[in-house]
């Protein structure tokens, strides 16, 4: 069997980080197995599209690194993946029309459900309808084709047998079971011919030979609707994959208020592509052991969904930030220049060498955004309190800072080329010459230089990317300070 899996989002304005896991899932269900990865657009509940959503989806997953074998710009032969297209072909009604004729379904009449969103219940009444079925099930034919007759709007709604239980198996929850009695005859079809997602969804996994389905544990409840409509229809029913709820570490729900909830949040955050993928994937999966840095395609390799865990998984922005560290870390130099030029202020890239910035920060840094206050001190020192002099590890002292910064300006003045090498060789010189240990060199012209306790580079990447000239500046300030 080729496993075909699908992403079915609604495009309803931004990438939810929870349905970005569906998508990401998915995919790796069908790379892990050769497989086929679909992208199907559900835009049938208009009121909840948004413009140009549909490129929000488009572009997300080119960015996640997730391409899809087949979607609205790769038709394979199930064409085509947007429901309303496909609405628009009349497919959803012929099969609904089949259920009728079947009696897997059957027309509804009634006034409030005639646009698809309500579900009555109907009382017990002369003819003893029970809880959770509509008076409209138990029309005659001739009661129906009177109210067609007649023009009545009317709506197509599954019939649910009264009796029996409806069993499934789902690759996380296991066996699940369910009274039919308890279930509600849901809308199939609304007035206005457009389908509920509850039926599109089933409708277009089999004609699309969908055997794998991934989705979020809120449809677990529906699935035995979903199955008494593929055994209606005589369809063999896909393998059910349901993914627990993604929430905030405490259990409170993600916000978008709070740029917590999707995709374009955390890159607008500073957060890379890869480093997203990889920490939602161990939003509920593991592989098993304790591994946790993975690109995209050592993800593929281990996924199983077995190891889905079915409890809540917490989002933690710290780790987040842990797993994106380690990601700029492996980005190679020339690449993460052009990622950290984005960030530089115009002022930075007139005054340094940016190149030497870039390979400094990039082993400190956590996030892309943080690059212009991490680079901020290159551009201007703050006042300072003297006491940063005076540092235990590195044994330094206002004194011997005093006499390190006079000493260090003819060095700095004659290292030509101006390079790190040559800094680096021009400051250990001194440090042989006044006897010094390296540290007590260092950390004084770090001091001078940046004005900072704490900065993502040591003395010699800061003086390389100031240029000699504002390092000397700098310098002669800081002894005009210490005098």
């Amino acid at each position: 069997m080729v496993v075909r899996t699908r992403f079915a989002p609604s495009p309803t304005g931004y990438m939810h980080i929870g349905n970005l896991r569906t998508a990401l899932y998915a995919y790796c269900i069908a790379k892990h197995s050769q497989g086929t990865f679909i992208l199907r657009i559900e835009d049938t509940d208009r009121k909840r599209n948004v413009p140009r959503a549909i490129q929000v989806i488009y572009d997300s997953l080119r960015l996640a690194g997730l391409e899809y074998d087949e979607g609205p710009q790769k038709d394979g032969g199930y064409g085509p993946y947007v429901q309303s297209q496909r609405k628009d072909l009349g497919i959803y009604q012929r099969q609904a029309d089949w259920l009728v004729e079947h009696g897997g379904a059957y027309r509804c009449f009634c006034s409030k459900s005639v646009d698809g969103k309500s579900s009555p219940s109907a009382v017990a009444g002369p003819r003893g309808v029970p809880a959770r079925r509509n008076v409209c099930r138990y029309l005659t034919p001739a009661e129906v084709q009177a109210h067609l007759d007649s023009g009545d709007p009317c709506v197509i709604r599954q019939r649910i047998p009264d009796e029996g239980v409806t069993t499934f198996h789902d690759l996380v929850y296991g066996d699940i079971a369910v009274k039919n009695s308890l279930l509600d005859e849901q809308v199939l079809l609304k007035s206005d011919g457009f389908p509920t997602y509850n039926f599109a969804n089933v409708v277009d996994d089999h004609l699309m030979a969908i055997t794998h389905v991934a989705r979020g544990v809120e449809y677990l409840s529906s699935t035995p609707k979903y199955n008494l409509l593929y055994e209606a229809f005589g369809w063999e029913a896909p393998v059910y994959i349901h993914l627990p709820h993604i929430v905030k570490e405490g259990g409170k729900k993600l916000s978008k208020r709070a740029s917590d909830a999707s995709f374009q949040d955390l890159l607008a955050q500073g957060f890379l592509p890869e480093a997203i993928v990889n920490y939602i994937a161990l939003l509920g999966w593991s592989p098993g052991n304790d591994l946790e840095y993975f690109d995209l395609a050592s993800l593929v390799a281990l996924f199983d969904p077995i190891h889905i865990n079915k409890s809540k998984a917490a989002f933690s922005l710290p780790k987040l930030e842990w797993l994106n560290g380690e990601h700029i870390r492996q980005i190679p130099p020339e690449k993460f220049h052009l990622y950290a030029g984005q960030y530089y202020p115009p002022a930075l890239k007139a005054a340094c060498d940016t190149q030497v910035v870039s390979r400094m920060i990039q082993p400190r840094l956590t996030r892309l955004t943080s690059i212009p206050e991490m680079t901020h001190f290159l551009l201007a020192v703050e006042p300072y309190d003297l006491v940063l002099y005076e540092h235990a590890k590195s044994k330094s002292t206002l004194e011997s800072s005093r006499l390190v910064l006079k000493a260090v300006l003819a060095p700095l003045r004659q290292a030509q080329p101006w390079s790190e090498d040559v800094i680096r060789q021009a400051l250990l010189d001194l440090a042989a010459e006044l006897n010094m240990k390296t540290g007590v060199v260092m950390w004084p012209v770090r001091v001078a230089l940046s004005g900072l306790l704490v900065t993502p580079g040591g003395a010699i990447e800061i003086a390389a990317a100031l240029g000699l000239a504002e390092t000397l500046r700098r310098i002669e300030t800081a002894i005009a300070c210490l005098s």
